[in-house]
Order: structure tokens, then C-alpha cells, then sequence
């Protein structure tokens, strides 16, 4: 036993052959030359045709999403600052006929907490005007009007919303899609190729893969995102509708057992 240990201690190393360290040489400079030329355009250019149609589709998908998130950021912004304007002025003390007048004589399209004020009392006035209504008739038919354009307000709030989340929800799988393809495709011609073939002939197609996964990432972390926030900030806006229109009913309440 230890006489075999002894002669394999003094066996002496033999290098390796000159072609294999050619080979080696050749194959880690051929990998240098094709990471020095990698290029997502380039990438996308020699793809597989279904692989282009699954990137144009989520470029598409990313514009919209873009799109709509710029829109719908100046939206609610917008309704964030004429809420806060109207309390403003419906809480300084101001008469409430006033204050109709104002809404119903500027020639512009009112929205928000002004709507609703607009709705109510325009309601309410038209069902005092009427004989032997008592003061919970008014006061029901003032709510139902607020409730309604409530409703319409923010409905125009959480359009296209939907739409941005099913883009977020999506584009992961359709960029999941683009992955299988790209595989089954570079499969298919490593296959059908007569020569041997290296990682240098596998990159391409792996990488045009990758891409189309990475590029369905893009596009949905940005709708998820926004989502969430425009649908946290309708859901905030809706409950300031909500606790406007209660506090206007009760001081239309007050007003109508005024008036018995």
C-alpha cells in the first residue's frame, strides 16, 4: 500500500496536448468576440419571427401602459386640488345659494366634491318647490341625486385602470411565451446543424429568450405599480365623496326642518 502511494506521488504531470490548448484558446477568444459584440438591438433583429411578434407586443403593451399612467396621474391629481379647493370654499362660511350660483353660472364642466354639491342641492330645490313634500322626502331625493353622481365621478376616476392591471398581470406570461419559443426554436437548429456545435452557437438564442422574459418585467413592474397607487388614490377619493355627501345631507337636513 505504500509502496503504490509512493509511485503515484512521483508520477509527473503531463500537459495537456498542444491542439486542446489551441482549442481552449480559440473558444475563450471566440466567447471574448461574441461578448464584445452582444447588442439588444442586434438580438432583437436576428430573433425569431415569433419571438418579434411577442416583443412588439409588449412594446405596445408598454406604451399604453405609459400612456395611461401619465394621464391618469394628472387626472387625480387634478381631482386632489379641486376637492381641496372646494372644501375650501364650501367650509369658509359661505351661503349655500351663493355657492350654487357659482357652480351653475361659470361656463365649464364641474366634477368632483363640486358635482356632487351641484347634484344635491339642485335636488333638493326642486323637490322643496313642490307642495306637501315633507322635510326626509327632500332630504332622500338630495342623497339619491349625490349618490348617483358620486357614482359617475368615480367611475370616471378608475377608467382604464382595469386595463393597466391586465397589462401588469400579463406581461410576465406573454414574455414567459417568448421564452419558449426562443428555446424551442435554438433547440431545433442545434439539431438540425451537422457540425458540433458550442456555447457560442447556443447564445444567441438563449439570450433572445432571456430578453423577451426581461422585457415582459419592464412592462408589467411600472402598471403594477401605478395601479396600485391611482387605485389607492381613487379609493381615498371616493371616501371623500362619501363623507362630503353625508355631511352636506345633514346640514340640507337642518335647512329643511327650517323651512316646516
Amino acid at each position: 500500500m505504500t509502496s503504490s502511494l509512493i509511485a503515484l506521488l512521483a508520477t509527473t504531470v503531463q500537459a495537456l496536448p498542444e491542439e486542446a490548448t489551441q482549442a481552449v484558446t480559440q473558444g475563450a477568444a471566440a466567447a471574448g468576440q461574441a461578448a464584445a459584440e452582444f447588442s439588444l438591438l442586434d438580438l432583437v433583429i436576428k430573433a425569431s419571427l415569433p419571438v418579434q411578434f411577442i416583443m412588439a407586443l409588449l412594446v405596445v403593451a408598454s406604451l399604453t401602459s405609459w400612456f395611461i399612467i401619465f394621464r391618469k396621474w394628472k387626472v387625480i391629481r387634478r381631482a386632489k386640488a379641486e376637492a381641496d379647493h372646494f372644501e375650501e370654499r364650501f367650509w369658509s362660511g359661505a351661503e349655500l345659494s351663493k355657492l350654487y350660483a357659482g357652480t351653475t353660472e361659470r361656463a365649464r364642466n364641474i366634477g368632483g366634491l363640486e358635482a356632487i354639491f351641484e347634484a344635491g342641492f339642485r335636488e333638493f330645490n326642486r323637490v322643496r318647490q313642490r307642495r306637501g313634500v315633507d322635510a326626509r322626502a327632500q332630504i332622500e331625493s338630495a342623497q339619491r341625486a349625490m349618490r348617483a353622481t358620486g357614482s359617475r365621478e368615480v367611475d370616471g376616476l378608475e377608467h382604464n385602470l382595469e386595463l393597466l392591471a391586465n397589462i401588469g398581470s400579463t406581461s410576465p406570461y406573454i414574455g414567459l411565451v417568448g421564452t419558449v419559443f426562443g428555446i424551442m426554436v435554438t433547440m431545433h437548429s442545434l439539431v438540425s446543424a451537422s457540425k458540433q456545435v458550442g456555447i457560442a452557437d447556443v447564445a444567441p438564442g438563449i439570450s433572445e429568450a432571456l430578453l423577451a422574459t426581461a422585457m415582459g418585467l419592464f412592462v408589467a413592474i411600472p402598471a403594477v405599480w401605478a395601479y396600485n397607487r391611482f387605485a389607492t388614490g381613487v379609493e381615498r377619493l371616493a371616501v371623500r365623496y362619501d363623507a362630503f355627501s353625508e355631511e352636506f345631507s345633514s346640514i340640507l337636513q337642518r335647512q329643511a326642518h327650517l323651512d316646516e
